[in-house]
């Protein structure tokens, strides 16, 4: 009995000895798991922030590079306004000169073209070269004076127009004018009864007779708006030069034209 009741509490001493083993390896292995936990969440955060911060040196690798770009594209730019303002400067310097020039060849238009309104247009023109004396109107304002100014004179190349007047030639006589372009300039009496067309090349009028004098009447209906628009069968002012017959007997010269 004494035997087996030693044996007994023999055993029981090992069983509690176990318990005790296994609950302090249940502890460790438990301790060790949230290490492995806690180690596993730092790796995760730190390759969470490896990856993010991949992604910001990327993005910006990526606006550095837009950024160069700009850069470029703005130097390019202040480049070429530099070279726009020395220009201008140029320019600015080279207008005054430019604009009489401008002045005078309008001036050598006008005594050159049809004698037509050439005192307005003469008028027109000593009004531009008393601007062009103003020291206190700017050269953009002088420059948008002198363009109007050729402007006006470039659209009555392309009007048909009627008015009355004194007769180039003979002040004394008032007539009816009519100036198609700058092709023809014609003028008839008020009664309607003779008219005539300047000829450019001998610095005259020709009389209009017949059928050309009641053209002549129906240009100035046409122009005054009170006809429909027509075709007009009247001789010109400006001179025409065609080949002559012998040039057109000439192979080589006849070619070179053509």
């Amino acid at each position: 009995m004494a035997l087996l009741m030693g044996v007994s509490a023999t055993a029981g001493a090992q069983q509690s000895s176990l318990r005790d083993a296994s609950a302090q390896a249940q502890q460790e292995q438990a301790a060790l798991q949230e290490k492995i936990d806690a180690a596993d969440d730092e790796t995760r955060e730190l390759l969470t922030r490896l990856r993010d911060a991949s992604r910001e040196a990327s993005r910006l690798e990526r606006y550095n590079d837009e950024l160069a770009r700009r850069n470029e594209a703005q130097q390019a730019l202040i480049e070429k306004r530099r070279e726009a303002i020395d220009q201008l400067s140029v320019t600015r310097e080279a207008l005054p000169g430019q604009l009489r020039d401008m002045v005078s060849q309008l001036r050598t238009l006008i005594k050159a073209d049809l004698p037509f309104l050439r005192e307005e247009r003469l008028a027109r023109v000593e009004s531009l070269d008393a601007m062009l004396d103003d020291s206190e109107m700017s050269a953009g304002d002088k420059l948008d004076r002198v363009l109007s100014a050729w402007r006006t004179e470039l659209d009555y190349g392309r009007e048909m127009d009627a008015w009355q007047g004194p007769l180039v030639g003979d002040d004394e006589r008032q007539v009816d004018y009519l100036r198609v372009g700058r092709m023809g300039l014609y003028y008839a009496t008020p009664d309607g009864r003779a008219g005539g067309v300047w000829r450019a090349d001998a610095q005259e009028w020709q009389p209009l007779e017949g059928d050309a004098l009641e053209e002549l009447r129906k240009g100035l209906r046409i122009a005054r708006d009170q006809r429909a628009p027509a075709l007009l069968d009247l001789p010109v002012s400006v001179t025409v030069e065609t080949q002559s017959a012998d040039d057109a007997n000439s192979p080589a010269e006849n070619k070179e034209s053509s």
